[in-house]
């Protein structure tokens, strides 16, 4: 008889060994299955996925030092206790921004790469201060009568013109340092200042802002025009009319004098003005005047290649013999220019082929980036008006110095255009070492402008000793370029009449990234993630909705298919090229996630600040009872925020420095920046509720009197 070898279950029938034996191997296989399921799901395939970054702005995994950098990025914009803000630029008498660091006017070339990479996401009551810091040049606009000033001598602006330097009600129309007696009209800063307007108001999709703003930008395209050479279509132009002025000199005359040039930033500037005015002519529903701006538009891009060098990368400028001022390898005249180059690649004034060649020769002269800032030119220019002829000239002397100022200096607001550069090509590790520079200068509270030395700064000249000193701290707007641009550049954000093209650009060590601040599309709140797998759009969710992805290198959003908030994730394919990571991210003092917020250590508010505090503390609560007050709720928010903030600044370590060493003096200082920052909060508000009791309007008097109730 054969017997069978049984187990006996508690309770249960008994089965032969072997059923056990089979069941056994089953459920093993079933436990690796579900754990490979749920290793799957919550990491992905990815074993650099086990990375998870939680932050304050954005969430992802894989390279934790990038998302980092992001997500600190986002609290320059932001009150915060880590890193200067945009409390430390307002100005509470103009209700504006300004220079900083004892810089009290409103420049045009200075703030171009901050304004320009951060209308996409920039929020209340940042973006309304940003268009009344911009008003100050329209206030003051060319109109062929009004005066201006040129170094304190009145002369008369043409029509259009816009200008350099700028105070409520007082302009100047030509740049404001150097030679300004010889200086042309500002043309180059006039279109950018277009460009900056046109952003801001595709972006907004405001009908009112459009037809108060478009005449205006109208008109300066009409000055800039006056100076199109009809036999090329290049502009003909004098010194100083270049954005990063006064380093174009023209050219040299037999008398000594300096004539005019073809000047090829004012081409790459006035196109990105142009392809944003079709925008919004579009937009207006202008067809006359679409019809001519696609004009210009036309002939001044098939005027570009008379502007590049053999090997594709922008001249400075063209004599109207024929000389070329800005190529390599020239015995005269034989540098790279970087400013121009790096805008017509963010701007995407240049085609794909020309962008890869303006590169190509950046990153294969490293004289331009000897400190990671992309520098204004290098080696020294020989075409000042100063030392024409020479790069090494006895008249080189103090800020005309190779790698002072604007002969190849390292600018913020230039930087920030350099990054936009390198996330259109991919290329990351740029922007990992740039933007961890800055914010190594940042964290030690000295964003200066320029940095000097070709951007080592071992000592600058207006922080360290100038009249502009401010206690060691300098905090300008320039180089609130870099963190703007290294969000902006994440999707490339492209703004269309209908429509927004998003080119996802996440770095390829990122695998998952997600944006917990949202971008602006007219009235719509934008929410991105992307699953990170190459430059290639795969799919793309809208709210969980499938959608058609537009192009394979972008993703075209309908304005009037997106709901009011649009959670957007995005899915990638095609591979990124793999970069070794070149810099360490420098995460003393370190921002704090949401959660660890609320337990970290506060001081008390010294007596000159506890009674503002207390004021904006009881205004926010009457607002919220108030409609109609989102703006004053954001600036009062913004503004017990930075009270705040100082509380938790005295307390914190800021470890040693990096390029700057934080010594007790320092430390102090900038503790007490903190507290000029939140007493100008403080002060612009009253400033504006002020204001308000002073108008007809009802519903400015209603706000202006819950002021006068928070004081009591």
């Amino acid at each position: 008889m054969i017997t069978e070898n049984r187990l006996i279950f508690r309770g249960k029938c008994n089965l032969p060994v072997n059923i056990i034996t089979k069941i056994r191997l089953i459920m093993r296989l079933l436990f690796i299955l579900l754990v490979v399921s749920i290793s799957s799901s919550v990491y992905g395939q990815d074993p650099s996925e086990l990375n998870r970054y939680d932050g304050r702005f954005c969430t992802g995994t894989g390279d934790v030092d990038f998302l980092r950098l992001i997500d600190e990025s986002f609290a320059f914009f932001h009150p915060n206790p880590v890193v200067p803000n945009l409390t430390m630029v307002y100005k509470p008498e103009w209700n504006t921004f300004c220079e900083g660091a004892g810089w009290n006017g409103w420049w045009s070339q200075n703030p171009y790469g901050f304004s320009y990479a951060a209308v996409p996401f920039l929020q209340e009551p940042w973006l309304a201060i940003l268009q009344r810091s911009w008003d100050i040049f329209w206030d003051n606009q060319g109109d062929g009568k009004k005066q201006g000033l040129r170094r304190k001598l009145p002369v008369i602006g043409p029509d259009g013109c816009l200008g350099d330097g700028e105070a409520p009600g007082l302009g100047s129309f030509t740049q404001g340092d150097g030679n300004v007696k010889i200086h042309d009209w500002f043309y180059e800063a006039t279109a950018a200042v277009v460009v900056m307007q046109a952003e801001i108001l595709l972006v907004n999709r405001d009908k009112k802002a459009l037809a108060y703003y478009l005449p205006k930008m109208e008109r300066s395209c009409n000055f800039i025009e006056k100076a199109r050479d009809p036999k090329n279509n290049l502009f003909l132009v004098g010194p100083a009319c270049n954005l990063l002025a006064p380093s174009y000199g023209g050219v040299k005359q037999p008398d000594g004098s300096f004539g005019k040039g073809y000047l090829a930033g004012l081409s790459i500037t006035y196109l990105a003005a142009l392809d944003r005015m079709v925008e919004l002519y579009k937009m207006k529903g202008d067809i006359n005047k679409l019809r001519e701006y696609i004009h210009r538009q036309k002939i001044t891009r098939e005027s570009l290649p008379q502007l590049l060098t053999p090997a594709g990368y922008f001249v400075k400028s063209i004599e109207p013999g024929g000389i070329k001022h800005g190529v390599l390898g020239q015995k005269q005249f034989g540098y790279l220019e970087g400013v121009a180059n790096a805008d017509a690649v963010a701007l995407r004034v240049a085609d794909d082929k020309t962008a890869e060649n303006i590169y190509k020769q950046i990153a294969s002269f490293p004289e331009i980036r000897p400190f990671d800032f992309l520098l204004t030119n290098a080696p020294g220019l020989d075409d000042t008006y100063v030392s024409w002829g020479s790069s090494v000239s006895a008249e080189l002397r103090g800020f005309w110095t190779f790698g002072q100022w604007i002969n190849g200096g390292a600018w913020g607001t230039v930087e920030g255009r350099a990054i936009l550069m390198y996330y259109r090509l991919g290329k990351f590790e740029d922007i990992r070492r740039s933007a961890i520079r800055a914010v190594k200068w940042a964290k030690d509270f000295r964003m200066d402008s320029p940095w000097s030395q070709r951007g080592e700064n071992t000592n600058n000249p207006w922080s360290d000793s100038g009249k502009f000193r401010v206690g060691g701290v300098a905090v300008m707007i320039d180089n609130f370029a870099i963190p703007a641009a290294t969000i902006r550049g994440l999707f490339d954000y492209d703004y269309r009449s209908d429509h927004l093209i998003l080119r996802p650009r996440i770095p390829g060590s990122i695998t998952r990234y997600s944006q917990k601040e949202p971008i602006r599309f007219g009235e719509k709140s934008l929410y991105l993630s992307c699953k990170n797998g190459g430059p290639t759009v795969k799919s793309v969710t809208v709210n969980g909705k499938i959608i058609k992805t537009g192009t394979s290198d972008g993703v075209v959003l309908m304005y009037n298919e997106l709901p009011k908030e649009a959670k957007i994730e995005i899915t990638t394919f095609g591979g990124w090229p793999k970069e070794t990571s070149t810099a360490v991210y420098p995460v003393i003092p370190t921002l704090l996630s949401g959660k660890e917020i609320k337990t970290q250590t506060a001081a008390e508010l010294p007596d000159s600040l506890r009674r503002p505090y207390n004021i904006l503390c009881a205004m926010k609560k009457l607002l919220v009872k108030e409609e109609g007050t989102y703006y004053e709720q954001a600036f009062t928010d913004a503004a017990i925020q930075s009270f705040e903030d100082f509380k938790v600044r005295v307390t914190m370590d800021p470890g040693p420095g990096y390029y700057r060493p934080v010594t007790p003096e320092r430390k102090e200082g900038i503790e007490r920046f903190y507290s000029q920052a939140a007493l100008a909060m403080y002060k612009g508000f009253a400033l504006q509720m002020e204001s308000y009791s002073k108008k007809k309007d009802y519903r400015y008097k209603k706000i202006a009197s819950c002021f006068q109730e928070a004081q009591k």
